[in-house]
Formats: C-alpha cells, structure tokens, sequence
C-alpha cells in the first residue's frame, strides 16, 4: 500500500457557499470566518491535513481574500512555511492563467500547470464550510483499499434547512448520495427536498492527480462548471465511485442560523469534546493576557478567548479574543467577535458582532433564538 502521508497534496476552496452567508463575507472569505472563540473556519481543514502528513496545501480563493492571506501569513503556525511544498495561495490574477472562477472546474484549469509539477500521486479536494477534526490518512488508505476511481465522503445527516426547495439554478449545491452494498455510488442527488437523515456529501473528495487532471480537461473542454454535477455525477456508472462515511463530529455552515447554532452547541462539553479531543487544531497565534475577571464580574456556560475583560454579567455566550464586558453589563446567547466592546450597563441578548463592535452604554440590543441581531464590523451602537 502506497504511504499515503506522502503521497497527497490538498487544494481548497474557501469561498464556497459565500452567498448564503453575506453578513460574515462582506470582507471575508467563508474560510477565514472566525468559530469558536478563537478560530477560523480553515483552520479546521489545514490543521486536519497536516495532521496526516498532507504538507502541500494550496487555497484557490476567488474574492475578499485579505483577511484569510492575513491570517494565514507562511503558514507557520501549521508548519507549512516551507521550501517545497508548504502552503500556497492562488488569488485571481496572479498568474495569467489564473482568474476569478465560478466552480471547480474553472479554479482547477487554471493551476494545471501547478497540478503536472507536483509529485504527489493523490489529491485531496475540500470546500472550508465547516468546523471538522477529520482523519485523512483513514480516507486515503480507504480510498486506495477499494480501488475506487473517486472517493466521495458523505455523513449521514438531513439536509439543511437553507437547502430545502433551494433554486438549482443559483451558484451553491447540496449533495447527497444513493449508495449500494459495497459501498459505490450509484446516484447523486442535488438540492433534493428529502426528508429525514441522508446521506449528506460534505464535499470531499479523494482521487488520483493524472486522472483529475484528464477529467478537469474534459470537463473544461465541454464549458462544465461544477465537479460533482458536472463530472462525477453523470459518470457514475462508468467511474467507480466510492462512498466513505465519516461518523465523527462536523458544524456545518450554510446560513447565519447553522453559524449561531453551530457555535452555541460548543457551550455542550459533549460537543466540545467530540470536536477538539482529537489532534490539535492550529490557529494563527495572537500574544495576549489570560481573560481578567474584575470582582463583581458573573460568568455562566461560556467559552472564552484570551485577552479577554469581563467586569458585567455573561451567560451561553461566545466570545472571541480581546473583548470587553463593561461593568452592570448583561450579555446572554451571543456570539461577540475579536475586540468587541460592551458598555457599562448595557443589555445584549442573541446578538452576533463582527469585529471590533462597539456597543455603548446604556444601550439595548435583542433578538431571539430564531433570529439573531447581526452588528457588522466596525460599527457603533
């Protein structure tokens, strides 16, 4: 069996599914939204590649992608600064074959030439909507174990609410798979309207790199746009693809709702556990002092980044790193960004704030668990 720690490279795509999340990727990609106090939505995916020995990984971004270059700087954090390999990122126009793409098949084209340098004999492919500790080694060593042309990774879940009765007509797809005995897909459905549990495609996707570049080729000939629609699906019956089913924990990001949901189910230690107990995740590292609480200060149910000074009341609430509760504040079910700010004696319930929010005293803000007050960033309330 081939080493599969060595034998891989990663492309990403981080703006994927951008378009149902505008407020989070005015100046932002879906990639590089923050999640969980202290991270980024990428850090989920890099950070499970380098894991399994995946050490050449590259992002194919296609807009608002200065934050996530800033994040993610050499990649050191990651071990990724390196001379061979490493981390790389293809913005729009950096290469004259390189250009703002609709799908994967048009971001793909235009680094083939990158594709036929590289040594690597597979190539991993993911989108960077969700929070997942993901064993990639599993998959590689499952995929080369069936012999399969394409390995698709699905959960069994049901379909998002954003995608109920969702225009197929518009950029972002839903996929989940019919699946026989042994495992091989025999149908792909799109933006289907089933209910109950599924077998959910979480769009990764393991195959060889000479058989992805032949079939990019093909596709990109004939004016296809999109991967599974256009390519693997219409070929399941000739390809051999491959059904691999992950069990674990996996926040997916769709809609401002899964984003609010998602992060307030990491309040559950259960969750909590389910999704970091595994290796590490790496983040970009910001020095900083450990969270302060001043006497008089309340906090229940929350997670907490550093840097953090909390001299109010907080309840089921995230905060991220440098933010600050002033004192008689009450903050309860929100979700508060890097640098935020809160008044004294301001009152904010089911509020999510971009970063570096100011919320001045006095002040109040509410939503409800069904819908949530969104504060873009830099703004004063």
């Amino acid at each position: 069996m081939a080493d599969s720690k060595n034998e891989a490279l990663g492309i990403i795509f981080p703006n994927s599914y951008d378009t149902l999340v505008p407020e989070l990727v005015s100046e932002r990609a879906m990639a590089s939204i923050p999640f969980a106090s202290r991270y980024r939505l990428c850090d989920f995916m890099i950070s499970s590649m380098v894991h399994c020995g995946i050490s050449n990984i590259s992002l194919l971004v296609r807009q608002n992608y200065h934050s996530l270059m800033d994040h993610l700087g050499s990649g050191r954090e990651w071990d990724l600064a390196r001379k061979k390999g490493g981390l790389n990122i293809f913005p729009p126009y950096a290469q004259k074959s390189v250009k703002v793409y609709n799908g994967w098949i048009e971001a793909l084209e235009s680094i083939k030439g990158f594709l036929e340098t590289q040594t690597e004999k597979y190539v991993v492919l993911t989108d960077s909507n969700m929070a997942i500790n993901f064993d990639f080694t599993a998959l590689i060593e499952d995929h080369i174990k069936s012999q399969a042309d394409v390995t698709v990774v699905y959960h069994k879940s049901e379909i998002p609410d954003s995608f109920k009765g969702y225009n197929t007509a518009n950029r972002e797809f839903i996929y989940n798979f019919q699946i026989d005995e042994e495992n091989r897909v025999t149908k792909v459905n799109i933006n289907s309207k089933e209910s109950g549990i599924v077998n959910l495609g979480l769009n990764i996707y393991v195959l060889e790199r000479n058989l992805l570049i032949n079939l990019i080729d093909e596709a990109y000939i004939h004016g296809h746009t999109y991967f599974l629609r256009d390519v693997i699906s219409p070929q399941v019956s000739s390809l051999k693809v491959h059904a691999y089913n992950y069990e674990g924990y996996v926040a997916k990001i769709f809609d401002m709702k899964d984003y609010f949901r998602e992060n307030m189910k990491l309040l559950e230690e259960e969750n909590l556990d389910a999704l970091f107990s595994g290796n590490q995740i790496y983040t970009k590292i910001r020095d900083d002092n450990p969270t302060r609480y001043i006497r008089g200060a309340k906090a229940k149910n929350v997670l907490v980044a550093d840097g953090c000074v909390i001299e109010g009341e907080v309840e089921n609430s995230i905060l991220f790193r440098g933010v600050k509760i002033g004192k008689g504040a009450k903050v309860k079910n929100c979700i508060l960004m890097q640098d935020t700010s809160v008044g004294e004696g301001a009152e904010v319930s089911y509020v999510i704030t971009d970063k570096n929010v100011k919320i001045t005293s006095g002040k109040t803000l509410s939503g409800n668990d069904a819908y949530q007050v969104f504060v873009a960033k830099h703004q004063t309330v």
